[in-house]
């Protein structure tokens, strides 16, 4: 019962030093939007979010409450020109786990987020997309992989709700045709459902948690977008078949 209730004390503290990473650098990601050019400001955000990320799951290690394996993205850091980054979405932290390892990223977030005191200046600073018009966010992110970025996409639009995969959702194929850039997969494998759909924020999971993340197959943009996507979706699901 006390060893529970340790690990449970030593999760909300990890949970509160997240809070307070994106609060610190909110703050200062509010300062420095009015004072950078746009790109100038797009590249430190989005190096600030990576690395302050970096730093948080580093704390998570250390903790003993999880074991996080992300190196195989190193590989991704120096690829030239845009790049898509297509991954399964089994829990609320994959883009953190991304993000943390790729400085050139940039996310596609819900409106309601660009303006949350955690998240909304430094997604601004980063110039993160929103999705409140789709027409709007797709040439935002076409705009964005034509200048360099590294867009992070999840296909399945939501955490997985039905193992392996939910159904793919229209868009990200018809980006990559767009914006003529190829779609790098990656596979996120944990052995926990912690913080997948449903799971309340403050319930302990068994520990360590572990993610590993790994890559998979280079998929070229085709005019055929809609053939595309499905061929992508049947690729993610005989990967992630046990």
């Amino acid at each position: 019962m006390l060893a529970r209730a340790l690990l449970t004390a030593w999760l909300w503290v990890l949970l509160l030093w997240l809070g307070l990473i994106s609060l610190a650098w909110n703050t200062l990601a509010f300062l420095l939007h009015p004072l950078l050019p746009e790109g100038r400001g797009a590249a430190v955000g989005r190096a600030g979010i990576a690395y302050g990320y970096r730093f948080y799951w580093a704390c998570a290690r250390a903790s003993g409450l999880m074991r996080i394996d992300t190196e195989a993205l190193a590989a991704l850091r120096d690829v030239p020109g845009g790049l898509i980054i297509a991954a399964n979405h089994p829990s609320m932290v994959d883009a953190l786990l991304i993000v943390a390892q790729l400085p050139r990223s940039v996310c596609i977030m819900k409106a309601a987020l660009v303006r949350n005191i955690f998240l909304g200046a430094g997604a601004r600073l980063a110039r993160y997309i929103c999705n409140d018009s789709p027409r709007k966010m797709v040439r935002c992110a076409v705009e964005s992989l034509q200048q360099g970025g590294q867009l992070v996409l999840f296909p399945e639009g939501t955490r997985t709700e039905q193992a392996p995969l939910n159904a793919f959702r229209p868009g990200i194929t018809l980006i990559a045709h767009k914006a003529e850039v190829p779609i790098q997969t990656v596979f996120i494998e944990t052995d926990s459902p912690y913080l997948g759909k449903g799971w309340p924020i403050w319930k302990l999971p068994a520990t360590p948690v572990v993610f590993r993340l790994r890559l998979g197959r280079r998929f070229e943009p085709r005019a055929d977008h809609q053939a595309a996507l499905a061929e992508l979706e049947d690729y993610f699901r005989k990967e992630l078949q046990p």
